[in-house]
């Protein structure tokens, strides 16, 4: 167990290389911080966080920088989520309320993160087997011919075409509009089946066909956009920290390409925190390529239930709270966003 003085040293050695990309040493600490000790004070503390793990000497004759695992005690222990600014909350809310749909909201939370992390950011949309049904409408497009569209919970629209077995009359539509609408809205997409399975029973003869017809494509619906998507924004802001990155940067870029890396990522943070922050700090990341990174992430939704993922990916050389907190308001209005959609 350190010290509380060495916790300050910890801290302050993290602030200091964070913000100077320069190996920190004993003198500079008491010279920037008021921590109440002598410089050979500080080195004693320097020698014992270095025996323990918590900071390496990259070079014989230069100062400390944090390891993987003094970040780590640095995100549990030491760093507070940093508040935004009024302006910048302002900012925030009036860049993300201008969406149209929900594309838009994705496209925008993208742009928007890594503009403020000046990370990498990753969003991942709202998955259709964690969402519930908003409204299903029917449009006639010919006697024989409807549309479906879906819209869920999270403002996601799908929209299928439907050829019936044989021309259906508008009040027929009507009828199966208000009966569908009636029993699905409100509910998860995998108790659809069992909620929709007699309703053909309930139509005249010459009708049924036609209502599982529409039956049919509207739980192929609910089940195939199965696929995960998400959308990456600012990878050029690695370029910013090239000598964060042992020998290349190829490896973190090639990891970045990989959807299915980030996607398991994002499914780990969800897994480990729910609706909550989660940090994973260099080799925690169990992807080889992306073992000198750290992945800021946290779960977000219209209600206390995330539905999806969002964060970023940048170097451990990273202001942890600056980023946990831009992660976490961005989040906080999306999910206000897709409430009110």
């Amino acid at each position: 167990m350190l010290s509380e003085r060495r916790l300050e040293v910890l801290r302050a050695i993290v602030q200091d290389y964070v913000g100077t990309e320069e190996p920190v040493g004993s003198k500079a600490l008491t010279e920037r911080h008021k921590l109440g000790v002598s410089p050979a004070t500080v080195r004693n503390d320097m020698a014992v966080l270095e025996e323990e793990g918590f900071i390496a000497q990259p070079h014989t004759s230069a100062g400390r920088i944090p390891t993987d695992k003094g970040y780590r005690l640095f995100v549990d222990k030491l760093a507070g989520v940093k508040p935004l600014s009024s302006p910048e909350r302002r900012a925030i809310q009036n860049f993300l309320d201008g969406a149209v749909d929900l594309d838009d909201v994705v496209g925008r939370t993208v742009r928007l993160l890594a503009q403020l992390t000046r990370q990498v950011a990753v969003v991942q949309y709202p998955s259709l087997t964690r969402s519930t049904v908003r409204h299903v409408e029917l449009l006639s497009l010919a006697p024989a011919r409807l549309m479906l569209v879906l819209i869920t919970d999270t403002g996601r629209v799908e929209q299928r075409m439907i050829d019936c077995p044989a021309p259906f009359a508008e009040s027929s539509l009507a009828d199966l509009r208000a009966r569908l609408n009636s029993r699905v809205v409100g509910r998860r997409f995998a108790d659809v089946p069992q909620l929709v399975q007699d309703l053909p029973d309930s139509f005249e003869a010459e009708d049924r066909g036609t209502v599982s017809t529409v039956l049919s494509t509207l739980l192929e619906t609910l089940v195939e956009e199965t696929e995960e998507r998400l959308v990456i924004g600012g990878t050029a802001n690695l370029t910013r920290f090239g000598h964060d990155f042992p020998l290349t940067i190829r490896p973190v870029l090639e990891a970045l390409e990989e959807h299915v890396v980030l996607l398991k990522l994002l499914g780990e943070a969800k897994e480990a925190g729910g609706m909550g922050m989660t940090v994973k700090i260099g080799h925690e990341n169990a992807h080889e390529g992306l073992n000198s990174t750290s992945v800021v992430a946290v779960g977000y939704g219209s209600g206390d239930e995330a539905v999806a993922k969002l964060g970023v990916v940048g170097p451990t050389r990273m202001d942890y709270p600056g980023t946990m907190g831009a992660v976490r308001a961005v989040a906080r209005y999306v999910g206000q966003i897709l409430a009110e959609s």
